[in-house]
């Protein structure tokens, strides 16, 4: 590596490894788990190796649940693309949307509204991009348990970081985030 002291164009830039240009570098290592697969599933099944039937077992603030209804529950999304990026999930493992109980649609519906109610008292949040991924194909990261991403957005927020430098600033620790939406639902 180049002098640390150097403030220059080549700054950092570590030899050996490509071509020296002018762009920076954002490292975010943390995503590298989830590139890898940290915590997905290698199978379809219901059980310990699903991220979404192993949350409900754990306490809230370790699971980063926000809320626990009836027939599904509200949670922190451990990758999250913004601020307060929330999961809609049924507790019953169930992969397609058609095959939820009319129970767990209307529920699922609910804690969708409240999620959005509740980010946007909290933080304001200008709109939301709502939506499951079904089925590997369109996208589902885990295709065998049902999600519904409730994911705020403020005009701007796509700056450079996410398009360019492929990096999402994160304002606030996660515990935090889940503290203050888990306090702000209704009961």
């Amino acid at each position: 590596m180049t002098d640390p002291d150097d403030t220059g164009p080549d700054a950092w830039v570590q030899d050996g490894v490509g071509e020296p240009d002018e762009l920076e570098r954002l490292w975010t290592p943390h995503r590298m788990e989830y590139i890898k697969g940290v915590n997905k599933p290698t199978h379809g099944e219901a059980g310990e190796d699903c991220p979404f039937c192993r949350i409900p077992t754990l306490p809230d603030e370790e699971g980063l649940v926000v809320h626990r209804g009836e027939t599904s529950y509200a949670v922190l999304n451990l990758y999250p693309y913004s601020p307060g990026h929330l999961l809609v999930c049924p507790y019953r493992h169930v992969a397609d949307y058609t095959d939820l109980t009319r129970e767990e649609t209307v529920e699922v519906a609910e804690l969708t509204q409240t999620a959005m109610r509740v980010v946007r008292q909290v933080s304001g949040a200008h709109g939301f991009n709502i939506g499951m991924n079904q089925g590997s194909v369109a996208g589902a990261g885990i295709a065998a348990h049902l999600h519904q991403h409730v994911v705020p957005r403020w005009g701007g927020d796509q700056n450079f970081m996410p398009i360019i430098g492929r990096t999402r600033a994160m304002p606030q620790l996660m515990s935090d985030t889940r503290k203050l939406l888990s306090d702000a639902w209704p009961e």
